[in-house]
C-alpha cells in the first residue's frame, strides 16, 4: 500500500494513495474489523503499530467498489512529509559510482555517513526557503528507506525485513556551506532541506529497491537519470552496516545517496545553482514524484 501524511480538516491524517486519488484513513471506518482502536493519525504512529498495516490492507480490499465516492483527487490534497518527525535522518554520501566519478572522488571503501536534523523534513509541493547565507544550492534525487522495526546487528540477508517502505527524497545541499569544513552538516540541514514523499510505498510493493529508475527534473529539464543499481552499497548493505554501529528504530529514515547529474558534478564554469522560483521534481519508479519550489521566503 501507499501511505501519505496529509492535511485533512485542518489536522494531520493518513491518506491511502491509489494512482491519482487519495482516501483519508478515516474513510475506511465502515470496513474495519470490530474492536479496531482509534486509527493512527500519522505514518509516524502507524510505524509503531505494524499490525495495523495488515488490518488497513484488509479493510481496503473489503471496500473495493464502494470507496470511490470517498476518494479525493490527488491535486486537491496538501501533503505533509511522508514521515513527519524521523527519529534519525541518516544520509549516505558518494553512494553512486558515476556520481563519485563526476565529482572526482575515489569510490569509498565504507559508507560515508552523515545526518540531517529531523525538522528539516518537508512535504511534496512545500516551498523550500532559499538560504540567505548560501549562493550554491544543489539538488540530490535519493531513494529513502523507512525503517519499520528495531534493527541491531542484522545481517545483509535479513536487512530488508526491517524496512517498512520506501519514498522519494531530495537531499538539498548548500554546497558553499557544506564545504566550509570537513563536516557537511551545516550545508545539509537547512529549513526544508529534506523533502520526503509524497507517500511511503510499503516494502512488498518494491521487491528490489536496487533496481529502480531514479531521476530529477529542474524547471522541466532532465538533470539526473539513473538507476539505483548504480549504488556502491546496496540498501541491504547500508541497513546492515548502520545497524552494527547504532540501533535503527521505527521511523528512522535513510537517504541512500544520489546519482550523477548534480550541479556540483559539472565543470565549474558550467554550474548554475538553484535559485528563487526554481522547481525541482524527483521521480523514482513505483514511488511517484516529489516536487518542490525554491523560494526566498517561506509561506
Amino acid at each position: 500500500m501507499k501511505f501519505a501524511n496529509i492535511e485533512w480538516n485542518g489536522t494531520a491524517a493518513i491518506g491511502i494513495v491509489s494512482e491519482d486519488r487519495v482516501l483519508p484513513l478515516t474513510g475506511l471506518a465502515p470496513w474495519l474489523e470490530e474492536g479496531w482502536s482509534f486509527p493512527p493519525a500519522t505514518t509516524d504512529e502507524l510505524l509503531r503499530s505494524p499490525e495495523k498495516t495488515a488490518q488497513i490492507a484488509a479493510a481496503w480490499e473489503r471496500s473495493a467498489g464502494e470507496r470511490e465516492s470517498l476518494m479525493q483527487e490527488i491535486g486537491g490534497v496538501r501533503f505533509l512529509p511522508a514521515v513527519l518527525n524521523p527519529g534519525k535522518l541518516i544520509c549516505i554520501g558518494l553512494n553512486y559510482r558515476r556520481h563519485a566519478e563526476e565529482t572526482g572522488m575515489p569510490l569509498p571503501s565504507h559508507p560515508v555517513v552523515f545526518s540531517k536534523f529531523s525538522d528539516s523534513a518537508a512535504g511534496h509541493l512545500d516551498l523550500i526557503p532559499l538560504p540567505a547565507q548560501s549562493k550554491q544550492l544543489d539538488y540530490e534525487a535519493e531513494l529513502a528507506i523507512v525503517i519499520g522495526k528495531a534493527a541491531s546487528n542484522v545481517t545483509e540477508e535479513e536487512a530488508l525485513d526491517y524496512v517498512f517502505g520506501y519514498s522519494c527524497a531530495n537531499d538539498i545541499s548548500a554546497r558553499d556551506l557544506q564545504m566550509q569544513s570537513s563536516q557537511w552538516l551545516l550545508g545539509k540541514t537547512g529549513e526544508g532541506f529534506a523533502p520526503l514523499g509524497p507517500f511511503i510505498a510499503t516494502a512488498d510493493e518494491i521487491p528490489d529497491p536496487n533496481s529502480l529508475r531514479i531521476s530529477a527534473e529542474l524547471n522541466g529539464r532532465s538533470v539526473q537519470d539513473s538507476n539505483t543499481s548504480d549504488m556502491i552499497f546496496s540498501c541491504k548493505q547500508l541497513i546492515s552496516f548502520l545497524s552494527r554501529h547504532f540501533t535503527l528504530r521505527p521511523g528512522d529514515v535513510i537517504l541512500t545517496g544520489t546519482p550523477e547529474g548534480v550541479v556540483l558534478g559539472q565543470p565549474e564554469p558550467d554550474r548554475v545553482w538553484m535559485k528563487d522560483g526554481d522547481t525541482i521534481t524527483i521521480r523514482i519508479e513505483g514511488l511517484g514524484e516529489l516536487t518542490n519550489r525554491i523560494g526566498s521566503q517561506a509561506g
